[in-house]
């Protein structure tokens, strides 16, 4: 008898998604880079590269620094504008089946407000997500996703002037990253991914100077999974939300990891540049491992950590 195949699909706030393997905002550029070594169509989703009010240069080089286990990267949130996205990379993902969730960043709210607003309603971008760790310029560059808040402002704006999906991607620089997911949620997250990069430097020896022009960067990789697994597995008994885990993803084991820990799905980051179709071939081997175990839904493996 031939068993019916593994149920993939999951359900992130009113999104269905076909599996819960998506690609991580600034990883994988705005899909249609990678589309020569996997099928986009394949993926659960993907998260586009963070989108301002107008395009962005991003910060000088060097800006990208391998380190053990990771990388650290200071890129400056380069991209092209929301105007852009939408008139010239988004008819490109229209074309491939796959859930699109537009990363949303901003140093106001009123940026904040008027990314979320331009892509309200825009066929072919089914949630969004608030990229949050960013400096608060009128706040003498406290970063949103530090302070409480701030970060109930910033959501509660993006809430107000959007019908779309609303998922928060938390920063980990925190004292409470329980504490923040509450506020979020409270001020009208449906959904939280987390984490985003620790920060970090390097210095090069020889000239005695930062590694990275911009001294600092963000720290992500395998060397940050424990860390990401843990502080998910905290929100997960603070929130009743939905989560997305992100932080060192480069492998099945590392995938289910997240899931049973409670991640409802997982974005792949820093693996991209390793292996440009792990994403795919992470969606194969779930559905293989669940097969073998005779787990018939992926959802039974969500939050089943007994501890």
């Amino acid at each position: 008898m031939v068993k019916p195949p593994v149920d993939l699909t999951v359900e992130i706030a009113g999104l269905t998604l076909s599996n819960p393997v998506l690609t991580a905002s600034g990883t994988f550029g705005y899909g249609e880079e990678f589309s020569p070594f996997l099928d986009l169509g394949r993926l659960g989703g993907l998260v586009t590269k963070g989108l301002s009010p107008h395009p962005r240069e991003g910060n000088p080089p060097p800006r990208i620094v391998e380190t053990p286990s990771g990388m650290l990267n200071a890129i400056g949130l380069q991209n092209v504008g929301v105007e852009r996205f939408v008139s010239e990379k988004l008819p490109f993902l229209r074309r491939h089946n796959t859930t699109v969730i537009a990363n949303v960043f901003g140093e106001t709210l009123e940026e904040y407000r008027a990314v979320c607003q331009r892509l309200d309603g825009v066929e072919g971008v089914h949630g969004l997500e608030l990229n949050v760790s960013c400096p608060n310029t009128e706040r003498g560059g406290m970063t949103f996703g530090t302070d409480p808040g701030a970060l109930a402002e910033v959501t509660a704006a993006a809430r107000e002037t959007t019908r779309l999906p609303l998922w928060v991607k938390l920063t980990p620089n925190v004292t409470d990253i329980a504490q923040m997911a509450r506020v979020a949620v409270e001020a009208g997250a449906d959904a939280l991914s987390l984490v985003n990069t620790f920060t970090g430097m390097t210095v090069d020896v020889e000239r005695r100077r930062p590694t990275l022009a911009n001294l600092r960067g963000g720290l992500s990789g395998p060397a940050i999974r424990p860390l990401a697994l843990y502080l998910l597995h905290e929100v997960r008994q603070a929130v009743s939300v939905p989560l997305v885990g992100i932080g060192g993803i480069s492998s099945l084991d590392d995938a289910l990891q997240f899931l049973i820990a409670g991640a409802c799905a997982v974005q792949v980051g820093t693996a991209n540049y390793i292996d440009p179709g792990i994403s795919v071939r992470l969606v194969d081997e779930l559905e293989a491992w669940c097969a073998e175990r005779d787990i018939r839904a992926i959802g039974e493996i969500v939050g089943s950590l007994q501890a």
